[in-house]
């Protein structure tokens, strides 16, 4: 092989770089940064584009995509001296390609360096419980940080995210002791309000049981009450209907003859009753009183006939 041979061999391969190096596709979301002769000379978006060869460059590459940027867990103390390991993760976005090129070194590392410090001056300014219950005002305080001193970068930070807050394991376990007798607590006090509350049913219950046996009782008095006085009230009027009967009888011719005899018969009926049921007995001096105990009852009936209304 010849030496022009070799030199037209050479030449070719610098004709065929050459021309590869004159196009370039720049892929969508992305932008390429051109420096020519070393300086900046403009911003390829998306699509087509042809370079002078030799003398334009391709210096940076920049993606406009969201960008989710893992910060990795370091150790924070917080205001009560309690050490924890706290980790996060943060999104970020390319707003201005050359500010981001040409504004710092490396953005990924400096927001990740800024984000680290602020965390750790957040957390000393909250005690150990309040950085759990606190998370988002972590979040907003880390972002407001970082989108400020990113401003100048060309990025927009658009959220941060704590995925961890790890403290040491002799406080996981003072926690889990805490969390433990507060559930015992809240069982305790579940357990007394049910059981307050069942008293109170009970007692209801037994409230309710005394006021319908009270009404049941009172019900019951005004019940035979009431058939007590419809009793004496049939009874007071079977009697008036039975004296009207007698005295109608009597005012009868014979009526007051067989009353003397009836009262005559009573009379002697009970004396001897008193005979047999006594070892000794007073007996009249003269049985001629029976006649005279006729006599006055017969003089009282004549008196209560008068009386009695309808036989007068």
């Amino acid at each position: 092989m010849t030496a022009t041979t070799v030199i037209l061999i050479l030449l070719a391969v610098f004709v065929f770089v050459a021309f590869l190096s004159t196009f370039k596709v720049v892929p969508q979301r992305s932008v390429y940064i051109v420096e020519r002769l070393g300086k900046y000379s403009r911003s390829l978006e998306a699509g087509f584009h042809i370079l002078i060869p030799f003398i334009d460059k391709i210096a940076y590459k920049q993606n406009l995509k969201e960008q989710a940027i893992d910060v990795a867990s370091q150790i924070c103390i917080t205001k009560d001296n309690i050490a924890v390991e706290v980790d996060g993760i943060l999104y970020l976005q390319v707003i201005d390609p050359q500010k981001a090129s040409y504004g710092i070194d490396n953005y990924r590392f400096a927001v990740i360096q800024i984000s680290q410090t602020t965390m750790r001056s957040i957390i000393g300014k909250m005690e150990l419980d309040k950085t759990f219950e606190e998370r988002e005002t972590v979040n907003g305080g880390i972002v407001e940080a970082v989108d400020k001193a990113s401003d100048s970068w060309g990025i927009k930070v658009s959220r941060y995210e704590v995925k961890n807050i790890s403290p040491p394991q002799s406080i996981k376990d003072a926690m889990e002791k805490q969390m433990r007798a507060e559930r015992e607590k809240r069982a305790l006090i579940a357990e007394s309000e049910g059981d307050k509350q069942a008293k109170i049913n009970r007692a209801e219950g037994d409230k309710q049981e005394m006021i319908a046996r009270s009404e049941g009782e009172k019900q019951r008095k005004i019940n035979e009450a009431s058939g007590t006085a419809s009793e004496i009230e049939l009874i007071a009027r079977a009697t008036a209907v039975g004296i009207r009967e007698i005295a109608t009888a009597i005012n009868q011719e014979g009526g007051m003859n067989a009353v003397n005899l009836r009262i005559a018969e009573q009379y002697l009926t009970e004396f001897g009753k008193l005979a047999k049921t006594n070892n000794s007995m007073i007996v009249p001096a003269d049985l001629s009183d029976i006649a005279g105990v006729i006599s006055s009852v017969t003089s009282v009936l004549n008196k209560t006939k008068t009386e009695l209304p309808g036989t007068r």
